[in-house]
C-alpha cells in the first residue's frame, strides 16, 4: 500500500510524534511511506531514511497556490493508495485540494478538543463530505467536535494514539546516572512534565501549584521539578519562577530527546493542561510506570482510567493538594499503580494495536 502522511509541520508535539511513529511502522512492515507537511522546521523525523519528507511550503496565505501545486505533483508522482492527513491546517488543506485533484482514499484525524475558534469548525463542517473519514484521538475530543458542529454526530471515529511499549517502558539502570546529571539528591523526589511551553500546556498553574506545595514541604521533602519542553512562553515562564522564589526548585529543560529516561527516572508526572485531545506524554509516562497526576481535560480521564490522580483544570490549589498527596502515598500503593498503568497502556494505547486499527480504515 502507498501511504502519504500529510501534516501541519513536523515540531516536536505529540501529534507530530504520532505520525513519525506510525511512517516508521508502516515501512516496517512493507508499505510505501512519505510524509508531507505544510511548513516550518523539521524537530522530528523518521529512524528509517528511506521515508521522505516533502516540504510543502504554505508559510502564508500568499504561498497557498505554491503549496496546492507541490501537493499535487506529489500526488502525481507517488499515486497514494491512502491520504492521511494531521491537524487542522494539513485537514483542510487535504480537502480543499480533492476538489482540483482527486483521490483515492482521505482520512483525516484531528488531535485535540479544541482546534481552534468558530472559523476553523466552520471550515471542519462545510469541507466535511470531501474527506472519507474524519477520526480524533479520544471519545471526549470527538464528543466535543460533534457538540462544536465540527462533524454531524455520529460521522466521526475515535481512534487512540498508540505508545511504542519497546521505547517507553521503566528503566532503573539509568536511575543514578540521570540524577546525577540532573543535580538531585538521591533521596529527594522528581516531578516531570513534558510538553511545549505554549498556553494549552497552563504552565502557570503548574508553578503556582508547586509554589503552594513548598510553603507546606519544606527542606529536602520538597521534590524539585523539571519541564522539559521550549515554546514562545519560556521568558515569561521563567519571570513567574523568580517572581515565586522558585529558581532553585523548577528547572526548564528545553527541548529533550530523552524523554523517555526522563520519565523513566521522575517518581511522578504532572500534566498541567487546561485542553488536551489525547494525552500522549501522560499515556507515555504511566508506560514508563510513572506515577500520575493531571488535569482533567479532553482524553486524559479515558487515558488514565483508575489510576493516578485526576484534579480540575485551571485550579493550582486542587494542583498542589494532589501533588501533597501522591507525596505522601505509601511506595507499596505508588507500585501498585504503577503497575496497573502499565498494564492500561500495553492493553489499551500500544503503537502495535495503533497500526493494526489504521490498516483496517485504510483497507475499508
Amino acid at each position: 500500500m502507498r501511504i502519504l502522511f500529510l501534516i501541519t509541520g513536523l515540531g516536536g508535539g505529540g501529534a507530530e510524534r504520532v505520525v513519525v511513529d506510525l511512517a516508521d511502522q508502516m515501512y516496517m512492515q512493507g508499505h510505501q511511506v512519505k510524509i508531507a507537511y505544510l511548513k516550518g522546521n523539521v524537530v522530528l523525523k523518521p529512524e528509517h531514511d528511506a521515508i521522505e519528507l516533502i516540504y510543502l511550503g504554505l508559510e502564508s496565505l500568499t504561498s497557498s497556490l505554491t503549496a496546492f501545486r507541490r501537493y499535487h505533483t506529489l500526488l502525481n508522482r507517488f499515486s497514494p493508495d491512502v491520504v492521511h492527513a494531521h491537524m487542522v491546517h494539513a485537514n483542510i488543506f487535504a480537502r480543499l485540494s480533492r476538489i482540483f485533484k482527486p483521490i483515492n482514499k482521505l482520512i483525516c484525524t484531528a488531535h485535540s478538543n479544541n482546534e481552534g475558534g468558530k472559523l476553523r469548525m466552520l471550515a471542519y463542517r462545510y469541507t466535511h463530505s470531501w474527506a472519507d473519514v474524519t477520526t480524533n484521538v479520544s471519545m471526549a475530543a470527538a464528543e466535543n467536535f460533534e457538540h462544536l458542529g465540527a462533524v454531524p454526530v455520529g460521522e466521526i471515529l475515535t481512534v487512540y494514539n498508540g505508545i511504542d511499549l519497546q521505547k517507553f517502558k521503566y528503566r532503573p539502570d539509568l536511575n543514578s546516572q540521570l540524577r546525577e546529571q540532573l543535580s538531585v539528591m538521591p533521596e529527594q523526589k522528581i516531578i516531570l512534565a513534558v510538553g511545549r511551553l505554549h498556553e494549552a500546556k497552563d504552565y502557570p498553574n503548574l508553578i503556582r501549584s508547586f509554589h503552594t506545595l513548598k510553603s507546606i514541604v519544606e527542606g529536602a521533602q520538597l521534590p524539585k521539578l523539571f519541564i522539559a519542553g521550549d515554546g514562545e512562553q519560556h521568558k515569561a515562564l521563567l519571570q513567574l519562577i523568580e517572581d515565586y522564589q522558585l529558581q532553585h526548585d523548577i528547572h526548564l529543560l528545553g527541548r529533550r530527546d530523552d524523554i523517555e529516561q526522563l520519565m523513566s527516572v521522575a517518581d511522578y508526572f504532572v500534566l498541567s493542561s487546561s485542553f488536551e485531545g489525547f494525552g500522549l506524554v501522560v499515556a507515555e509516562a504511566m508506560a514508563c510506570e510513572t506515577f500520575v497526576i493531571a488535569t482533567d481535560c479532553g482524553g486524559v480521564r479515558e487515558v488514565m482510567g483508575d489510576t493516578g490522580i485526576l484534579v480540575p483544570t485551571a485550579n493550582s490549589h486542587a494542583l498542589a493538594n494532589a501533588l501533597l498527596s501522591a507525596l505522601s502515598l505509601a511506595q507499596n500503593l505508588i507500585d501498585e499503580n504503577n503497575l496497573r498503568a502499565r498494564q492500561r497502556v500495553e492493553k489499551m494505547f500500544s503503537l502495535d494495536g495503533s497500526v493494526q486499527k489504521w490498516l483496517e480504515i485504510y483497507a475499508s
